[in-house]
């Protein structure tokens, strides 16, 4: 039988060890909440979505992932969106936004995606499709983005310009070269110089740009003169 000092130091280890279990649960409690709390941050209140950071890092796991040939970066921008805030106010406007991230999230569940907003009407998706049909599923997306928008006793009928950027087009490209084609592409649609679906080529991805931007998009400021 242990003698009554090793009893009493047993005793006391319990104690300490039945102490120090509430602690780590409120640690591990506040790891999660700071987790939460910093994921929250980076998602746009608006639309629910994450941002630009969420899509390349995803883009790259996929590129990483041996699946290069079925990767896709699509850019979603919306048709005369502003004409949709200056007509019918600001809150229709944000309706059109918050209705565009949720048809985004729920074509993107059961898919390898992750759609994020860019800013103003402009979303992106990285996903991956098999090429069978890959073409078919962005177009049913096309179709699903295009559906009326009810707002009130408003009822919109909004299209999209979507752009389509493939990494097996682009091989050894990264992530943010990738999704500037997949914006070339959109532009291209959008001013009717390519008909959808229209897949970027090396030369889009590779496009005049300033500040990283293609040049000409709204939002990309000049180079200062040399």
């Amino acid at each position: 039988m242990p003698s009554p000092a090793v009893l009493r130091q047993r005793s006391r280890t319990l104690v300490i060890a039945a102490a120090a279990v509430p602690l780590a649960l409120a640690v591990l409690a506040d790891d999660v909440r700071v987790r939460r709390q910093l994921e929250a941050a980076r998602r746009d209140p608006l639309s629910g979505l994450p941002g630009r950071p969420e899509l390349l890092a995803y883009t790259d796991r996929l590129l990483r992932s041996g699946r290069r040939s079925s990767v896709y970066v699509l850019l979603v921008d919306g048709d005369r969106f502003k004409a949709v805030n200056d007509t019918y106010g600001h809150a229709c406007g944000d309706t059109v936004i918050r209705t565009t991230g949720q048809r985004l999230v729920h074509w993107s569940k059961g898919r390898h995606a992750v759609a994020v907003r860019l800013g103003g009407d402009e979303f992106a998706v990285a996903t991956a499709l098999p090429a069978g049909s890959a073409l078919t599923d962005i177009a049913a997306l096309r179709r699903q983005l295009q559906q009326p928008i009810h707002h009130r006793a408003v009822v919109l009928q909004m299209t999209v310009s979507v752009g389509i950027a493939c990494a097996a087009d682009l091989p050894g490209e990264t992530a943010d070269t990738i999704l500037r084609g997949a914006d070339v592409s959109m532009y291209k649609v959008k001013t009717g110089e390519q008909v959808f679906p229209y897949l970027a080529t090396r030369a889009d991805a590779y496009a005049d740009a300033v500040n990283g931007r293609r040049a000409g998009r709204p939002g990309a400021a000049q180079e200062p003169a040399a």
